[in-house]
């Protein structure tokens, strides 16, 4: 297990919070706790934990939207839930939501331990076993995240951060409706007016960037998002 691995935490009951705090720092770990969905998503966009392990009851949300929006653009991340819902119905609905495990409340802390451990070494070894993939096709364009180049025969771009993060982005979820919202959080950080315009303008000019080939296309969902289409 990596040093100090980073646990985001999201949990209304202040004294078992408390608990699984403690109980997880004395097993290492390094572990941020917040009680509401929109501080928690706000830090996991930021500081990118290893794992999540969330309530599934919360004040003005719950564990479930938290899962979906992250679920959105990441798929690797663990994500563990806890609940005091015992119905099958209820385990299904974490799964779907995009959960790698389910721990019924009341639990045992050595319980909660063994389960994170296990889902922390299945995603290392996914990692180890798989190189970081960054050079993608796009219709008749190659592109390089690592090096920021999207290129056609022998014409080359090279891209600026920003748009080399949200072309992996889309590239990563080929075909696919990605919310403007999470792309917002993906790449922004954050989904206030001023960087939802700024996402308008590169997509713009992504758009141009690949215009050479027209079975390439950014479409714009109206209300929902922006897909990929590559046909």
């Amino acid at each position: 297990m990596p040093e100090k691995s980073q646990i985001l935490l999201v949990e209304d009951e202040p004294a078992l919070a408390l608990i699984i705090v403690d109980s997880l720092e004395q097993e290492g770990f390094a572990v941020r706790h917040y009680t509401e969905a929109e501080p928690a998503l706000k830090d996991y966009y930021e500081k990118r934990p290893h794992l999540l392990i969330l309530d599934v009851m919360l004040p003005k949300s719950n564990g479930y939207d938290i899962a979906k929006t992250i679920r959105n653009t990441d798929q690797k991340t663990p994500i563990l839930f806890l609940t005091a819902k015992s119905k099958a119905k209820d385990v299904v609905a974490g799964f779907k939501a995009g959960g790698n495990d389910y721990l019924k409340k009341p639990f045992g802390i050595e319980e909660l331990v063994v389960r994170i451990q296990v889902l922390l070494n299945d995603q290392r070894l996914l990692i180890n076993q798989n190189e970081e993939v960054h050079q993608f096709e796009i219709g008749q364009f190659a592109f390089d995240s690592n090096k920021q180049i999207l290129s056609l025969e022998d014409q080359v771009q090279n891209l600026t951060g920003r748009e080399a993060a949200l072309l992996r982005l889309f590239c990563e979820h080929p075909n696919s409706l990605l919310p403007k919202k999470s792309i917002l959080l993906e790449i922004w950080g954050d989904d206030s007016f001023f960087n939802s315009r700024s996402m308008d303008v590169f997509i713009s000019k992504l758009r141009k960037h690949l215009k050479a080939d027209p079975a390439v296309q950014i479409i714009n969902v109206r209300g929902a998002g922006y897909k990929l289409v590559v046909g």
